[in-house]
């Protein structure tokens, strides 16, 4: 009886291994090899990925690719770059029950309805409670074609006729192929089926979106390689038990990947916010400290939000920090620039910081915000609530430009807000009118003004 050969993989970076170890030699990741038997030996057999056979012009309009397809949902279609590119591949992740099926499940119906066949296959779901699901959504057309099957060399006679304008496969977890022996959602099942999707997009141009689980960690289940072979990868977050989802785009082949989408889920499904700035806003307490508005930039949208602190007395050994929607090091660079520049004490204080609606603040522009409201908790004033609060805090306390400066004026006055603390260099940018700038250079004076 002959042993069987396997090999380790890791699940981060794809790197194989003869043996395993606890860190990947390759991405220097800990506890990320996983086993799987070695594929037999014997010719390959994977088709190829091309459209055409030999080289053509890049200016050739015969090669140009057909108009986007549109969601339905102008909040996805900005998060898409525009709409959903034919011939791409998209994957689709986030926590369980936050509403990946219903987001894809609502896309293809207005495809369905206005463009031609769409094909959901279900890998998790039997077809009646599929039919349920469509039925509670108001999904339910002709053109929505179900197929529940897991096995891709069933899935792939079907799309590779080409008659669908969009294909989703919910979730790719659960697909698996028959040349390969290890078990549905192991890496090398999940990279396998994944390149043949890929190859069926490519050479039908047929648009497939995947959905995929997400870990406990919060990345997508499977392989790292699984997200550099897609074009789009996008991620639905939110918190469970709030109505707010947000669709971000971490990486894009086809458009920007600094845009969200602001949903609601209801009881019919998932709804646009086409008015973020007041969803965020809606319940800001006024003339309480530890709060300041930043006006923040997703891609071309601007977007108001609201940053809380909260600076208590340490009762433990060492103070806590803990920060929620803006990056830890960043806001440990501020508290350090607040103790040196600005003369308040925070080393034998808790700090909590919070950005309200679940919102993730990745821009440097937010520093300036995030100090103030520190501030105002620390001293218990208020910030004015009249202002808005944006600028890059460098490490000897000096307020730096940053962009869109006119637009996020723009927004915060749409909203009645009359003052705007920001850099003095962004004054040079352009002219503001809408609303009654007040530049400052060092952090010092920002606090001063912020907490008049």
């Amino acid at each position: 009886m002959t042993r069987t050969k396997t090999r380790f993989v890791c699940e981060e970076c794809g790197a194989v291994q003869a043996k395993w170890s606890g860190k990947c030699v390759e991405c220097e990741s800990w506890n990320t090899l996983v086993e799987e038997e070695m594929p037999e030996e014997g010719p390959h057999s994977r088709a190829s990925v091309a459209v055409t056979s030999a080289p053509v012009p890049v200016t050739d309009n015969a090669q140009a690719a057909p108009s986007r397809v549109s969601g339905g949902m102008d909040e996805f279609d900005r998060v898409m770059g525009g709409g959903i590119v034919p011939g791409s591949l998209a994957l689709v992740g986030g926590d369980p029950g936050i509403g990946k099926s219903t987001l894809m499940l609502q896309v293809s119906h207005h495809i369905a309805t206005n463009e031609g066949a769409v094909l959901y296959v279900s890998g998790e779901e039997s077809f009646d409670q599929a039919r349920l699901r469509a039925g509670r959504l108001d999904t339910l057309h002709d053109s929505l074609l179900m197929l529940t099957e897991t096995h891709v060399s069933a899935i792939a006679p079907h799309v590779s006729q080409g008659e669908y304008r969009l294909v989703v496969v919910d979730s790719i977890q659960s697909v698996y192929t028959s040349r390969l022996a290890a078990a549905p959602g192991s890496v090398s099942q999940v990279r396998e089926c994944a390149n043949e999707f890929m190859r069926l997009a490519k050479t039908t141009r047929t648009p497939i979106v995947l959905v995929g689980h997400v870990t406990k960690e919060g990345v997508i289940a499977g392989p790292r390689l699984l997200e550099h072979l897609v074009d789009t990868v996008l991620y639905f977050e939110g918190e469970g038990r709030q109505s707010l989802r947000v669709l971000r785009a971490v990486k894009n082949r086809f458009g920007s990947t600094n845009e969200i989408g602001v949903f609601e889920m209801h009881d019919t499904g998932l709804c646009e916010v086409k008015n973020p700035s007041a969803l965020f806003l809606d319940e800001r307490p006024l003339g309480v400290s530890g709060s300041s508005v930043f006006p923040g930039m997703e891609g071309a949208r601007p977007l108001l939000v609201e940053v809380q602190a909260l600076v208590s007395d340490a009762h433990a050994g060492s103070p806590r920090r803990t920060i929620t929607g803006v990056n830890p090091n960043r806001v440990a660079l501020l508290l350090a620039v607040l103790e040196r520049h600005a003369g308040l004490r925070f080393c034998d204080r808790d700090v909590f910081v919070n950005v309200a609606g679940g919102i993730r603040l990745d821009e440097p522009a937010a520093d300036l915000a995030v100090a103030t409201a520190l501030a105002s908790s620390l001293l218990g004033k208020p910030v004015t609530p009249e202002a808005v609060v944006f600028g890059e805090v460098g490490l000897s306390g000096e307020i730096r430009a940053v962009s869109a400066a006119r637009h996020r004026a723009r927004e915060a006055a749409k909203f009645g807000f009359a003052r705007c603390i920001m850099p003095a260099g962004c004054m040079r940018d352009a002219a503001i009118t809408a609303i009654t700038p007040e530049p400052v250079t060092k952090i010092v004076d920002a606090i001063r003004i912020a907490l008049e």
